[in-house]
Parts: structure tokens; C-alpha cells; sequence
């Protein structure tokens, strides 16, 4: 898998997917067809979520440094630090071909040019805002 952080909104991706490759919102997840140097290659992708935990100490510094302030230790009420939750996003994609399940495979014949291509599709999609414009430079 090739995998990257999407900071964009959700379905990003396949909007510049759906319009890089001329899909018509048929089949934008699987099996999308490209070549390179000639030859057939076909990619999936996923969204997934991976979320960040933090804690967050501020509620119960707060309430200490009032109960400091204040004198009032005994019939103090100390809030609970909190759990936030932080939802990172990342694109996984897979590639595979007719001759290979998996190139990205570290054994694969096809591996560094797949490589090269993903690397030049994510730097594309993270600097295309508008995705329009990925058709005229195709």
C-alpha cells in the first residue's frame, strides 16, 4: 500500500480521481485504469480514519489553580482532565496489474515505477484545487 495524509475534506480524493481519469462516478474506487511506459496498470483506494488521542489537562490545572487561589481545598471540586479526540485522514492506495497482484510488493518487478507515479499523482492532487485543471494537463 501507498499511503499518505489527506488533509483535505472527505471525498477529495475522489472527486480528483473522478476527474483526473475520466470515471463518470463508475468504478472511482476499484480498478482505475492507467498506464505507464505502456504498460496496463489498475489502482484502488481507501479513506481511513486514524484517530489521535490527547488528553487535556487544562480543566483540572484551572480548577486547581482557583482552589490556590481561593483557599477552598477541602469542598474543593477538581475537574477531570478530558479525552480529545483528533481525526487525522489518509489515502491508501493499491496497485496491481494483470501480470502482478500486488506492485508495490518490495519484490516486484514493476515496484519504483509505480512508486514514481503515485509519489507524482499525490503531489498533484495535493496542489490541484481546482480538478479541472488535471485534465488539461493530461
Amino acid at each position: 500500500m501507498f499511503i499518505f495524509e489527506d488533509p483535505k475534506e472527505a471525498n477529495e480524493f475522489y472527486n480528483y480521481v473522478n476527474t483526473k481519469y475520466h470515471l463518470e462516478n463508475e468504478n472511482v474506487y476499484d480498478d482505475v485504469p492507467f498506464k505507464i511506459n505502456g504498460e496496463q496498470y489498475f489502482f484502488s483506494f481507501y479513506e481511513v480514519e486514524i484517530p489521535d488521542k490527547a488528553i487535556n489537562f487544562l480543566p483540572f490545572v484551572t480548577s486547581i489553580l482557583f482552589n490556590a487561589a481561593t483557599g477552598h481545598f477541602e469542598d474543593a471540586e477538581i475537574a477531570d482532565p478530558t479525552m480529545a479526540r483528533i481525526n487525522n485522514w489518509y489515502l491508501a492506495i493499491e496497485v496491481y496489474s494483470d501480470l502482478e497482484k500486488d506492485c508495490l510488493k518490495t519484490d516486484s518487478l514493476s515496484r519504483e515505477v509505480v512508486l514514481k507515479y503515485l509519489r507524482a499523482l499525490k503531489k498533484e492532487y495535493l496542489s490541484t484545487h481546482n480538478y479541472n485543471e488535471v485534465v488539461f494537463k493530461n
